[in-house]
């Protein structure tokens, strides 16, 4: 297949468990390399790249926050290793973490370990969100179960100023998340069978279509 990803742009993958979904975005970050054609970056074949150099060009957000030993701040520079205390703290505004952060014992200097000490799931999810407000490319696996209501209409505002302005690609699991992608590439055992808008698709009443609706006859 040939997908053109302009920048800014938001990139949906969707298809059923198996399809091919996480072989996708581990091709994009090259845990594989591509057997034939090739995956370019600003015209530069990602092969070109060393590995640790691509991956700092992407933040990613998975179905499991990734949290490492060290303080708040610390593991809000993952997403840039040179970020000043002011680029720390604007982003955690625009992440909506700011506000939990700052009632913690030591807030940006609270210590944690990699199972997120005392953290809610929520207040997890954020912080790794606010990590990626830093970085020019994200990827995320939209996932937020076992989160509460309150906390998940959070993390979707954060998802929200997130994707502004930064080229995205979502693997989308709830398919009324998508709606508004610029492109959503449809999957099925290991192929990209179908592309296009939400509507493009829809009107064709193809592969997408039955994937839709079917969610929405189970809610």
């Amino acid at each position: 297949f040939s997908a053109n990803v302009k920048e800014g742009q938001k990139i949906a993958i969707v298809g059923p468990t198996g399809a091919g979904k996480t072989t996708m975005i581990k091709l994009l970050m090259r845990f594989y390399d591509v057997n034939s054609g090739s995956i370019k970056i600003d015209g530069h074949d990602v092969r070109d790249f060393n590995r640790s150099e691509l991956r700092e060009m992407f933040g990613m957000v998975l179905q499991d926050t990734w949290l490492k030993s060290g303080t708040i701040a610390d593991n809000i520079r993952l997403g840039k290793t040179d970020a000043t205390d002011d680029e720390i703290i604007e982003a955690a505004k625009k992440a909506h973490a700011h506000s939990f952060i700052k009632r913690l014992p030591n807030g940006y200097k609270t210590k944690i370990g990699e199972d997120g000490g005392s953290l809610s799931q929520g207040q997890k999810h954020l912080l790794c969100i606010t990590r990626l407000m830093l970085c020019p490319m994200l990827i995320l696996d939209e996932a937020t179960s076992s989160i509460d209501t309150r906390t998940e209409i959070k993390i979707q505002k954060a998802f929200n100023t997130l994707m502004k302005n930064r080229t995205t690609f979502i693997v989308a699991h709830r398919l009324s998340t998508i709606q508004n992608a610029d492109l959503i590439l449809v999957m099925n055992d290991g192929n990209i069978i179908e592309q296009g808008t939400h509507a493009s698709l829809y009107a064709q009443k193809g592969f997408y279509y039955n994937l839709y609706n079917s969610q929405f006859s189970k809610t």
